[in-house]
């Protein structure tokens, strides 16, 4: 009987054309798994590409090699082909044009006419004939990529490959590791149970740029001895560990660092500092030229410098009209926290460990409220 990890290459050597893809709330460990896929596939001379929903490319990101050839959109996923009998009459010219919200072909024969009976029609097969989705605890985290084509998705292999307990193992072959701290540490595990010789240095950096990014440069509670060695082999093939460093938390701009100033001026917490939080107001974004997107920086700042902190909460203001604003709310919790449980009553979005609400309620007492609510919530978790 085949292994999993043989399972999966008899998968990969058959595909012709392999779609990779993850979460629209993607992290650090998304993206350099994915693209070390995408490396390691080009290696075997495969036809891939990484497709991801909101992906942003001028992100904190971008050192990784291959970093551009991430799309948004699926792109000519599927071939709508009109044929034309020409068994007894031949044609002389073919046009298009486009009128109104139809397209018409106009078909010249040389001789005699054509009719309808002469046409028919038909979809080619899918584009992709594998899929490996990385990092994601369901189908529909893809956002539009799986909404737009859940045909696409019904009808092609997917590999599904994850760390995290979430996982709805929603694939055909489901490569779930919860031992392992990153998406990354196991496709490094993957990889070298089929030619180490492949993973050069740019599939190790990307490789290790997840770990790293998953557990915080290595600062987090689940660190394993498996996962310290799996980093010690990557540098030693030549993953760039100063170069992740610097890009990651090294290089951070002055306007986002004037935003951490403006949060850390209003921190908060309660429980032992197992839950922290913090206000930003609509002038905090105006006067730092920061955007919503930096938060995700910052969250990572807090995770990072209060390694007590079980639940970090972010209100800021967003404007929601030309006068009026909302507010919206960021909270991020650790493995055994459920992030939308503790949002359950503002219909949450996103995942257990970071959920996202907005709200017409005025900052102060969106504060207020929410807080209130997480307080006794955790008081029955025991933090």
């Amino acid at each position: 009987m085949l292994t999993q990890e043989q399972q999966i290459f008899e998968q990969i050597k058959k595909a012709t054309n392999i779609l990779i893809t993850f979460k629209k709330t993607w992290s650090g460990d998304s993206i350099a798994s994915a693209l070390a896929l995408f490396l390691f596939f080009k290696k075997l001379n495969k036809e891939v590409e990484v497709v991801a929903e909101q992906f942003d490319q001028n992100r904190l990101f971008s050192f990784l090699p291959a970093f551009t050839e991430i799309k948004n959109t699926l792109d000519n996923l599927r071939k709508f082909i009109i044929s034309l009998d020409i068994t007894n009459t031949k044609v002389s010219q073919i046009k298009y044009q486009q009128e109104d919200n139809k397209l018409n072909f106009i078909i010249s024969p040389k001789d005699g006419f054509f009719t309808s009976d002469d046409i028919e029609s038909k979809s080619s097969g899918f584009k992709y004939d594998l899929i490996i989705v990385v990092d994601s605890p369901d189908l529909e985290s893809l956002g539009k990529v799986y909404d737009n084509d859940t045909e696409f998705f019904y009808q092609t292999p997917i590999i599904n490959i994850d760390h995290k307990s979430t996982n709805e193992s929603f694939g055909q072959i489901n490569l779930i590791e919860l031992t392992a701290v990153s998406t990354s540490e196991i496709l490094f595990s993957l990889f070298e149970s089929f030619s180490r010789d492949l993973i050069d240095d740019n599939i190790a950096t990307c490789l290790l740029t997840g770990m790293i990014a998953e557990t915080k440069s290595f600062k987090t509670s689940n660190i394993t001895p498996n996962a310290l060695l799996a980093a010690s082999q990557l540098i030693s093939i030549g993953a760039r560990r100063e170069e992740i460093v610097n890009q990651l938390y090294r290089s951070r701009s002055l306007n986002v660092l004037k935003l951490w100033g403006h949060i850390l001026s209003r921190l908060s917490s309660t429980l032992n500092n197992s839950l922290v939080w913090s206000t930003l107001n609509y002038d905090n974004f105006a006067k730092t030229d920061c955007e919503e997107k930096d938060l995700a920086d910052v969250i990572d700042e807090l995770i990072i410098n209060i390694p007590q902190a079980k639940i970090i909460v972010i209100f800021y203001e967003k404007q929601k009209t030309d006068i009026n604003l909302q507010t919206n709310v960021i909270v991020y919790s650790i493995k055994n926290i459920n992030s939308l449980d503790l949002l359950k009553e503002f219909k949450p979005i996103g995942t257990k460990n970071l959920a996202k609400i907005e709200t017409d309620l005025p900052l102060a007492e969106a504060e207020k409220t929410i807080i209130k609510i997480i307080e006794e919530k955790a008081d029955k978790l025991s933090l």
